[in-house]
């Protein structure tokens, strides 16, 4: 009991007066939980090598929760104990962290396996919620978001100038990020303009920011802001993250109110992603959405697309301002674009360079470091090359026992030397192009990976992020703007410290700024 107490003591120095009651409800669960499935998984699953702690009550989930780069730590681990692990995360449970690749293709293959994830519904509501939003996502109908996309990035252009014109030199680029992101999402994706790029301050956008703020960012309420959709009775503890939640819900709750009514009257036409969506579903009974699951899509939306784009844009402009030399390639390949903007088509396949910033961005910056997922029955995940258990036992594959949460290590396997080479941290657009031989220089390792372009920031398997290329196109799209029309330089040059900053997903940061600030030295191109 002494030592209980004495845990709490020490985590409760990290939380805040609600955070201290939502964590100490979650324990309680945690352990109701834990006492279900802990001789179940002690029985099938596999013993494996991996980090001790000394808190029984919450394992290492604290430290994972406030290393400002968890992959880090994850790829120190891989090192020490081999690329299939488990970490302790209290009350007498492991979760099973893959770093192996034929082990990753096996997990992100599942369908059912692996069928409960953190950011998506059962089996039978994900086919169908799918089914309805695959038009929408198609590359046909992504085509036609891409006026959109130009739209808000010349907005951007706009404001940047008048700050420069009005003798402005550092321009913080990650908040304009935040705007373009929301005011392609809301456009494109939900059919309304939040008007961020206008000067307007949607409330959104305010819950947002909120959740970057140190004061709301303590462990315990993103664990429980990450576990609410699979353990839904932790969205009702007053954590701070869940009040924002509630916050965010209302506001799509307004707009999805406009949308399903406009969507069942003769002639109105909706193109966004989500009026499609509600016209699919008035046209198919097959295809049938409750409001709630419509609302429920647009929060994921949201989520899935604001943090992601607005985080790859910020770090592909800081990896072109740390390699001035590959910015300059990049900028002369968009050069031929002279009042004109390059073509859905010349996005996807006639700019290559582009291509590759944009892959190395997403293979070294993937906004999710992991995937992670609940094992909803037994399971035997193949290994690439044999390992040792810590029974002593040599085994070719893992037994992995309902119940058991396993993580997927995307930032681990999207840049392990073992399958890029010596280079694969670095950042080097070249390896994506192709020479007169049809050879590019990714590694042959890395083209086992099954992932989109042998990356898995996209996921894989029947989970494909299904919004790939809205998001590509958008990434692309801006980026082309931004590049032909400024110049980017870090304050102190390309020894700038940048670090991350851990809100809702981690953002980068310079080390100078507090918050997810990225200021940097921006001239108009002569």
């Amino acid at each position: 009991m002494t030592s209980l107490i004495q845990s709490l003591l020490d985590i409760s120095q990290h939380l805040t007066k609600t955070d201290l009651a939502a964590g100490t409800l979650f324990l309680v669960l945690l352990g109701l939980i834990s006492r279900s499935r802990r001789n179940r998984s002690r029985v099938k699953t596999t013993k494996l090598h991996g980090p001790t702690s000394s808190n029984p009550f919450v394992g290492l989930v604290p430290q994972l929760f406030k290393e400002e780069d968890p992959s880090g730590m994850v790829e120190k681990w891989v090192k020490e104990f081999g690329p299939v692990l488990s970490i302790p995360v209290g009350m007498g449970r492991r979760n099973v962290i893959l770093a192996d690749v034929k082990a990753a293709e096996h997990f992100l293959a599942r369908d059912t396996g692996f069928g409960r994830g953190i950011l998506w519904a059962e089996e039978d509501d994900h086919k169908r919620q799918r089914k309805a939003l695959t038009p929408a996502f198609s590359v046909g109908a992504t085509r036609n978001y891409l006026s959109v996309f130009y739209d808000s990035a010349y907005k951007m252009k706009s404001g940047w100038e008048h700050l420069l014109d009005n003798g402005d030199k550092d321009i913080e680029v990650q908040a304009w990020m935040n705007h373009v992101s929301l005011d392609d999402l809301g456009i494109a994706g939900l059919g309304h303009d939040f008007g961020a790029l206008s000067g307007s301050r949607p409330k959104v956008i305010s819950i947002f920011e909120s959740f970057e703020r140190p004061e709301n960012t303590s462990w315990i309420s993103r664990v429980l802001f990450l576990l609410g959709p699979v353990l839904p009775v932790l969205q009702r503890l007053p954590a701070q993250h869940n009040r924002m939640m509630l916050g965010i819900r209302n506001s799509m709750a307004t707009i999805a109110d406009g949308l399903m009514r406009d969507g069942k009257k003769e002639g109105v036409v909706d193109k966004s992603i989500m009026g499609l969506l509600v016209k699919a579903e008035g046209a198919s009974q097959g295809l049938s959405m409750s409001q709630e699951e419509v609302i429920a899509q647009m929060n994921t939306l949201l989520f899935a697309g604001y943090e992601t784009t607005s985080a790859s844009l910020t770090w592909a402009l800081i990896e072109l301002c740390k390699h001035p030399e590959k910015q300059e390639i990049l900028r002369k390949e968009l050069a031929r674009f002279q009042g004109t903007d390059p073509s859905w088509d010349e996005l996807w396949s006639g700019l290559p360079y582009l291509n590759g910033v944009v892959q190395e961005t997403l293979r070294l910056h993937p906004p999710l470091a992991g995937i992670v997922r609940v094992a909803s029955e037994d399971d035997i995940i193949p290994l690439t090359s044999p390992i040792i258990t810590a029974t002593g036992e040599t085994v070719s594959h893992i037994t992995i026992a309902k119940g058991t949460t396993v993580n997927c290590s995307v930032a681990y396997i999207n840049q392990a030397e073992e399958l890029w080479g010596p280079d694969g941290k670095e950042f080097k657009p070249e390896r994506w192009l192709v020479d007169e031989n049809g050879e590019d220089g990714v590694g042959e390792g890395a083209k086992t990976i099954q992932g989109y372009q042998h990356i898995l920031t996209f996921s894989d398997g029947p989970r494909l992020c299904i919004g790939k290329n809205f998001a590509l196109g958008n990434f692309k799209a801006t980026l082309s703007v931004l590049i032909r029309n400024f110049t980017f330089e870090l304050p102190d040059g390309v020894e700038t410290k940048v670090g991350r900053h851990r809100g809702i997903l981690p953002r980068p940061k310079l080390e100078s700024e507090d918050g997810p600030r990225v200021p940097l030295v921006v001239r108009k191109v002569d």
